[in-house]
């Protein structure tokens, strides 16, 4: 059940996939938040999580204690959320910060804290990484380019410069890799 604190109505608000409740534990609605922040230090005055219903549509909780599990893992109490039954039907919902949480919380030097930023390939702007992905081998920017979802692989070879002032990444793909995407 949500909680009935009201929010500030924000219609612009930018929201950020941080990671997603993997576990329930307890018989008072705890949780454990999985996510990819770099660091667990912050939470313990962030107020609210947003959880992914459905695509696109995000639900606020107002967290009532946080403390670190682990440096990617989190023990949350969430306020409404009191039971155990009520803790499990989370599991596994992905969760999302407000950009300023966002900013606040996110370790300068893990690649989430590129969400936003401009990506260029050499001179020519591709568009704004909308999500980065990590997987066990490589880490990927997902953008939008002519209407469709394009993954752009950011490791040793094709990550040239991420310049944090200016929130821009630049990288030289592989010949041919657009094209894939893009039917080029």
């Amino acid at each position: 059940m949500m909680a009935n604190r009201a929010l500030p109505l924000i219609m612009s608000q930018q929201y950020f996939h941080i990671g997603k409740i993997v576990a329930s534990f307890g018989l008072k609605g705890e949780l454990i938040l999985e996510h990819s922040l770099g660091k667990s230090s912050g939470f313990k005055t962030l107020e609210v999580i947003f959880v992914e219903n459905r695509k696109d549509s995000f639900l606020p909780y107002f967290v009532e204690e946080a403390k670190a599990k682990g440096p990617s893992e989190v023990y949350l109490k969430l306020e409404g959320v009191d039971t155990k039954e009520a803790a499990r039907s989370l599991n596994q919902k992905e969760i999302w910060l407000q950009e300023e949480d966002f900013t606040r919380l996110a370790s300068k030097s893990t690649p989430i804290s590129m969400l936003g930023y401009t990506l260029f390939n050499g001179t020519e702007e591709l568009g704004e990484i909308e999500e980065v992905i990590e997987q066990p081998m490589q880490v990927l920017a997902k953008l939008t380019i002519q209407n469709k979802e394009v993954l752009i692989p950011l490791h040793a070879e094709t990550l040239k410069k991420v310049d944090k002032k200016n929130k821009t990444v630049y990288v030289e793909l592989p010949e041919g890799l657009l094209d894939i995407y893009l039917g080029g």
